[in-house]
């Protein structure tokens, strides 16, 4: 069955960084694009970015462009969300998502299986 594990969160100050890594397993990675949100206490569920099936395309939330970036690695069957200039609203769980085509979506209704999540903290 699909499987995905998210790993690396942490308490950070702010301004550090901190690369969270998704295990997959159960599909073929590289036909899939692979999302990451997150979700702050007493917030609904946000998009953070995407990147496509190969890798050659990433979109990102206007909150964290140019901050966070996703790749991937289709040997480790892993994506990983690269996390600088964090800040103190940033702090989430963070979870990884497959999509269900092969290019990514925005929307949480365009991914069907979910991480159990990682917790990040971005300290004032």
């Amino acid at each position: 069955q699909v499987q995905l594990v998210e790993s690396g969160g942490g308490l950070v100050q702010a301004g550090g960084s901190l690369r969270l890594s998704c295990a997959a397993s159960g599909f073929t990675f590289s036909r899939s694009a692979m999302g990451w949100f997150r979700q702050a206490t007493g917030k609904e569920r946000e998009f953070v970015g995407y990147i496509t099936a190969g890798g050659g395309y990433t979109y990102y939330a206007d909150a964290v462009k140019g901050r966070f970036i996703i790749f991937r690695d289709n040997a480790k069957n892993s994506v990983y969300l690269q996390m600088t200039s964090l800040k103190p609203e940033d702090t989430a769980v963070y979870y990884c998502a497959h999509a269900s085509t092969t290019y990514g979506r925005s929307d949480s209704a365009g991914y069907d299986y979910w991480g159990q999540g990682t917790q990040v903290t971005v300290s004032s």
